[in-house]
């Protein structure tokens, strides 16, 4: 499959190279400067990433190019731009003005390919502190800003290029059209890379993997663990096994509603009840990487013991998406662990099963354009991402039955009402939190001393970056009284407004 590798020095930004590119329908993957993948027939070109060093900083991220540079096409953003010109003889240095932000291009050279489609005059976005004063005999300047003459240069010879602004980010009004015109003008990528493409491809080498075997799956009801099932089904038919485990962490109802939903899509589902078994784990733990493992440790129990039930299973099913791969790798450099995911890593020894993910290279809308050429039903796909250890992580402190059952209650209200005033579906994730503290209130003449409940929604596209949604007062009022009227314990509600980054989606 062609490919394009984009190597991450740390920028934030790098995550939405690879969508922009994605959304040309060409496959891509992040890898690590420092842990490049063979260089093989399939790789068609590769993207140098930002970083938030400086290229003259010894620790800065040093990539060796010589696999690649000269023999494919190469695009360095930013650091990558900076880092090519300091180690061929440039000279790069701090910034007098630190360029930030909106620029304007003053001077394209269109007959560049990279540049083909691109107006004098356009916005482009910045995001740098160093600047390069001089290049070597063999680089030629292809754009410049008022405040930046080397904004984008290609070598003479190679089909080398690169820029100082980021052309994966919205701002730059034709981001977009340069990173096509890199992977398809430059690249000679065919744009085959699509939903059905996907489907096609993946079931092909799920049945080549899998063959005969069997395989387990834990079903959440969310949309990444329902299209892993369904592409895994369509490769192997009734040697899928799925099981949904009943937490005691899941939003009001959801354990048999999620059954039912199920009950017309042809998978087998074995549905367990287990909330005791993890109540009792958690009892008294209030750390969150802590709650986090006790849950993740004791699903493999339930799920092993229930898997053990299955005669003769060799595989575990997993719905891992990419932004779950990349916030659990933690190299020098690129994104460090925010924190551990439920369903990345390795299985204790004693499972004896080999991992299946055929979702690990998809964000999450790629996931839902997958799931619709599926056939799977717009309710499921459009259903808000939920974290994999529940409520869990939406209640601050120890768990308790009578907590996980108010703050239920108040979910439900909040989600509820999304879908009656048709919010639901301009939010990407909404959810309660329960706060470890206590107010003073006044319900009728008594003061009361009840618990405090936070509101999030946010806007996103995979999770990788997210702004709160600014819902309507009015809305947000509504729901304040509908839940300190009718859910018994809750007397103050606030809404998060909080964006990612700085602040993550979920509280812990």
């Amino acid at each position: 499959m062609q490919t394009i590798l984009i190597l991450d020095h740390g920028s934030q930004y790098t995550q939405l190279i690879a969508r922009k590119i994605r959304e040309a329908n060409v496959y891509c993957e992040i890898h690590p400067f420092n842990k490049i993948p063979k260089i093989t027939d399939e790789i068609k070109g590769v993207v140098l990433s930002g970083s938030p060093y400086s290229v003259i900083d010894p620790e800065a991220p040093k990539t060796d190019l010589s696999a690649f540079k000269g023999k494919l096409p190469v695009l360095g953003i930013c650091y990558g731009s900076q880092y090519m010109v300091h180690i061929s003889g440039g000279k790069v240095e701090k910034s007098t003005i630190r360029e930030y932000g909106r620029a304007k291009l003053e001077k394209v050279n269109n007959d560049c390919l990279l540049m083909r489609g691109v107006k004098e005059d356009s916005q482009v976005w910045m995001s740098h502190g160093d600047t390069i004063l001089s290049m070597p005999e063999d680089f030629e300047i292809i754009c410049s800003t008022h405040d930046v003459k080397n904004a984008g240069y290609k070598i003479k010879g190679e089909e080398t290029y690169a820029l100082q602004f980021h052309p994966e980010v919205t701002h730059s009004e034709f981001g977009f059209q340069i990173l096509k015109n890199f992977v398809t003008e430059i690249c000679h990528c065919d744009c085959s890379w699509t939903p059905k493409s996907f489907v096609e491809t993946t079931v092909q080498a799920l049945k080549e993997q899998l063959k005969d075997d069997k395989v387990v799956l834990g079903l959440s009801g969310g949309v990444d663990s329902s299209v892993a099932a369904v592409l895994l089904h369509r490769a192997i038919g009734s040697n899928l096994h799925c099981i949904f485990v009943d937490n005691g962490l899941l939003r009001k109802n959801e354990f048999s509603s999620v059954l039912e939903s199920y009950k017309g899509m042809g998978l087998n589902v074995t549905g367990v009840d287990a909330k005791e078994d993890f109540y009792s784990v958690l009892a008294g733990v209030t750390e969150p990487e802590k709650k986090r493992k006790a849950i993740g440790a004791k699903f493999i129990d339930i799920f092993d013991r229930e898997a053990g039930k299955i005669k003769d299973v060799k595989w575990l099913g997993q719905g891992t998406i990419y932004p779950d791969v990349i916030e659990s790798s933690s190299v020098k450099g690129p994104s460090q662990t925010i924190k551990s995911h439920h369903n990345v890593g390795g299985l204790p020894d004693y499972m004896k099963l080999k991992v299946v993910e055929p979702l690990r290279s998809l964000f999450k809308d790629e996931v839902r354009r997958v799931g619709k050429e599926l056939g799977l039903k717009q309710e499921l796909l459009s259903r808000h991402p939920f974290p994999g250890p529940g409520l869990a992580i939406r209640i601050l402190g120890d768990i308790t039955a009578e907590k996980v059952s108010i703050l239920q209650e108040v979910d439900a209200i909040f989600i509820d009402s999304l879908k009656e005033k048709g919010l639901y579906d301009q939010v990407w994730q909404a959810g309660a939190i329960l706060l470890p503290i206590q107010s003073v209130g006044v319900m009728g003449d008594e003061r009361t001393y009840e618990r405090v409940v936070a509101l999030r929604a946010v806007q996103s596209v995979d999770g990788m970056t997210a702004d709160w949604c600014h819902l309507p007062y009015e809305f947000l009022s509504d729901v304040s009284n509908k839940i300190i009227n009718q859910v018994k314990g809750v007397n103050r509600v606030c809404y998060d407004i909080s964006s990612k980054p700085p602040a993550t989606i979920e509280w812990e």
